[in-house]
């Protein structure tokens, strides 16, 4: 089940505005997305949740968490999330039942992308939520972790590579892990084995990529690998690609 989304299709088909910033919608559906009436998808089964989030100046998520395991990659701006500083490309990952936050855009604003692997229904608010916290943590542990930022680099960059580099960011025993890709122009590469975790999103950071046999991918798109697809092959436009690899612990 490899599903790609083309940033451009998506911000001209899914972008919406709301109370402080914009939502559009990659891959999948969510509570904002989900049709009155329709039941959502079962809360064990694979269902791949891709969607970029973009907020003003100054304005504050607060704390809570969800029921579903997360990445967030930041891609523009930046500001506090929790104690840290995050900015562009920065990576947070929280298991399920695990509290964050708040977040809070510095004066250029923030965006990043929400990706997840099984459905979530929406964020639950701390403090209101902490009963509901509490009760789940007997049966799921706490873990949040934060790469640094380190901004895309250039087509200059890129183009002065001799071979396509990897950088492993954050790895962890159960699957959990992510890798950037910097690839020169017209190179190709094959990821991590996706069945290792719970699948992986893939997202180009700059330049354009071929991803599983797609079309050229500008930059924000992004693509889903389940489990059992095997690597995914990609391959760099003439000016090289950087690419992000995000991988969910093992379901």
């Amino acid at each position: 089940m490899i599903l790609t989304a083309s940033s451009s299709e998506a911000r001209a088909a899914n972008r919406r505005k709301t109370g402080n910033g914009w939502h559009t919608s990659f891959i999948g559906k969510n509570r904002n997305t989900l049709q009155p009436g329709e039941a959502p998808p079962a809360s064990d089964a694979l269902y791949p949740m891709a969607f970029l989030v973009e907020k003003e100046a100054g304005a504050v998520v607060r704390p809570h968490f969800h029921q579903a395991d997360q990445f967030q990659v930041v891609v523009q701006g930046g500001g506090r999330l929790g104690r840290h500083d995050i900015g562009t490309v920065a990576v947070h990952y929280t298991d399920a039942w695990s509290a964050y936050g708040p977040i809070v855009a510095a004066e250029e604003g923030v965006s990043w992308f929400t990706l997840r692997n099984t459905w979530d229904p929406g964020a639950k608010y701390m403090p209101g939520a902490r009963s509901e916290l509490r009760a789940a943590r007997a049966r799921h542990q706490h873990r949040e972790s934060t790469s640094p930022p380190a901004a895309p680099w250039s087509t200059t960059e890129l183009r002065g590579l001799d071979s396509v580099d990897c950088v492993a960011e954050m790895t962890a025993p159960d699957g959990m892990a992510s890798w950037r890709f910097r690839l020169p122009g017209e190179a190709a590469a094959t990821g991590p084995d996706p069945g290792n975790g719970g699948g992986q999103f893939w997202l180009v950071l700059a330049g354009r990529a071929c991803c599983g046999g797609s079309a050229l991918l500008p930059e924000e798109s992004c693509v889903f690998v389940g489990p059992e697809d095997g690597a995914l092959a990609v391959s760099a436009g003439p000016d090289g690609a950087e690419l992000l690899c995000v991988q969910f612990p093992q379901l």
